[in-house]
């Protein structure tokens, strides 16, 4: 089992959390959509809430085992190597998701900690990042929610542009991170 990156592919490492982090986002949207379907303070409803902080606080916690592997391990070439301006398109789009995943969730803590509300984290109670101020949580919602609409197009453009180098340009940029091919 590889944990570092080859030249020509992802380690198993990065695979593992790329499809883990894929699983946890799909969730944390998940929850957040369904819960619109149960009325106000039914339990349904507050449980709904409460696993899409503890998802979306993985995500925060997960990412930066993402950000480390990336530090030390080289990203694998692409073949055939792709335009400059496709190179710069990407960066700016893993760029992008990385500052979803940091800070959407950094949003909800503060939103959470603003509003004077425990923040739950599988049976722990994180502290909280500021004191309670309730315009502020407003404030913070509206960005949070913002990033979450900005999450469902970038998550989209993600996936599209990987099937695009997969079955257009042929190259490996999918590849590369699928489990079990090496």
């Amino acid at each position: 089992m590889s944990l570092k990156n080859a030249p020509s592919r992802y380690g198993n490492l990065s695979i593992a959390l790329h499809w883990l982090m894929l699983v946890l986002i799909a969730a944390v949207y998940a929850c957040i959509e369904l819960k619109g379907n149960f009325p106000r303070g039914s339990e349904t409803r507050e449980l709904l809430k409460q696993w899409h902080f503890m998802l979306g606080l993985a995500v925060f916690f997960l990412v930066g085992l993402r950000l480390i592997g990336r530090m030390i391990s080289p990203t694998p070439a692409i073949k055939p190597e792709p335009a400059g301006w496709q190179n710069a398109l990407s960066k700016l789009m893993h760029l992008s998701l990385y500052a979803l995943m940091i800070g959407a969730p950094l949003a909800g803590w503060l939103i959470l900690s603003a509003a004077g509300k425990p923040i739950p984290f599988f049976g722990l109670d994180l502290p909280a990042l500021i004191g309670p101020n309730k315009e502020l949580a407003g404030e913070i919602k509206e960005l949070h929610e913002l990033a979450g609409t900005a999450g469902y197009w970038l998550i989209g453009l993600h996936a599209v542009a990987a099937l695009f180098h997969h079955y257009i340009v042929r190259d490996n940029t999918l590849v590369r991170m699928m489990p079990g091919r090496g």
